[in-house]
């Protein structure tokens, strides 16, 4: 096992590699811009630890973690694009630095090279790579045309949020540790286990996400606290704080979503002290430690070293603690 940090290096060193311009520049230059944001690139590194993890060769798959990072970018370009979101990691999106048109092209052209990278494996791993893929990228357009709807909706449950968070988020965790395990020919029961693994700490991390965006530190976020909020999004915080309070505070809630302010400062703090007050704040904080702990369960099932279990905790843990 290597460390977080020289399985990045590793994976860094080898999307540069991959990252050369061709012709047309007008498709590979914004693919090559994305790619090159940055980032903790946490999808491809779980591949590769997972690989290790289950006595395989990380070096093997480095061409499943290419895939998924290459994915989850073309996923962020057209996520931006309907969001007409400006920035991403504090630089130009796509569609920004560019034009939709690019944005919508380049990124249909990464979908494919995301496949293509499954080309270099022998047929039987191709073959479980693609039919993990496939479905993995069907369930995460499911997940944001959920996202999508929520907007529009006031009536969002707590097992609706879940779904559309498994979707959007936790099963690209969880196919990226698969995809490690099926690059070291672990057993299928091996496999199903590592994505319950992945699957469960990618739902704890997303609800973290969204009690940091509420209640972290500006400092060590990475974020504008608050974002959310000010946004109007309907997270599992404000799903929990309509289910948990009375009527009057319920519809001060249901107010202070319904319009756009400019004071921010105001309404951040009064959502916050009504996320406080109905319970919220401290059911999603529950929610997080039980998806944790549903996640390191699984840990009890897998056919790896002891040592290994221990560095699956950590790196948990880590996670949770975002010191990844």
């Amino acid at each position: 096992m290597l460390s977080i940090e020289k399985y990045q290096q590793e994976f860094v060193e080898y999307l540069k590699d991959h990252s050369t311009l061709k012709e047309p520049l007008g498709l590979y230059e914004p693919i090559r811009y994305i790619l090159n944001l940055g980032g903790k690139r946490l999808r491809p590194v779980l591949t590769l630890m997972t690989a290790d993890i289950f006595n395989g060769d990380y070096i093997k798959a480095l061409d499943a973690a290419l895939s998924v990072e290459v994915f989850h970018n073309f996923s962020l370009v057209h996520d931006d694009i309907m969001d007409d979101a400006p920035l991403r990691r504090g630089k130009k999106t796509v569609h920004e630095k560019w034009n939709v048109n690019t944005g919508i092209l380049s990124g249909d052209a990464m979908l494919i090279m995301a496949y293509q990278l499954f080309e270099n494996y022998e047929p039987e791993v191709f073959q479980s790579l693609a039919k993990l893929f496939s479905k993995t990228a069907l369930e995460v357009c499911e997940g944001q045309q959920y996202d999508v709807d929520f907007e529009i909706r006031n009536n969002v449950s707590i097992s609706e949020y879940l779904k559309m968070v498994e979707y959007k988020t936790a099963v690209l965790v969880a196919a990226a540790m698969q995809m490690g395990a099926i690059v070291a020919k672990a057993s299928e029961q091996d496999q199903h286990n590592i994505y319950e693994f992945g699957k469960n700490l990618g739902i704890a991390f997303q609800l973290q996400d969204d009690y940091l965006d509420a209640f972290g530190n500006p400092e060590t976020f990475g974020k504008q606290v608050g974002g959310d909020i000010i946004e109007n999004k309907k997270t599992y915080l404000f799903i929990k704080a309509l289910e948990f309070s009375g009527e009057s505070d319920k519809a001060k809630l249901k107010e202070l979503y319904s319009v756009s302010v400019k004071n921010n400062e105001d309404k951040i703090k009064n959502v916050k002290r009504l996320f406080i007050s109905s319970g919220s704040a401290e059911a999603t904080k529950n929610a997080i430690q039980e998806y944790t702990n549903k996640a390191f369960e699984v840990l009890n099932t897998l056919n790896i070293s002891e040592d290994n279990k221990k560095l699956l905790r950590v790196f948990g843990n880590d996670l949770m603690n975002r010191n990844i």
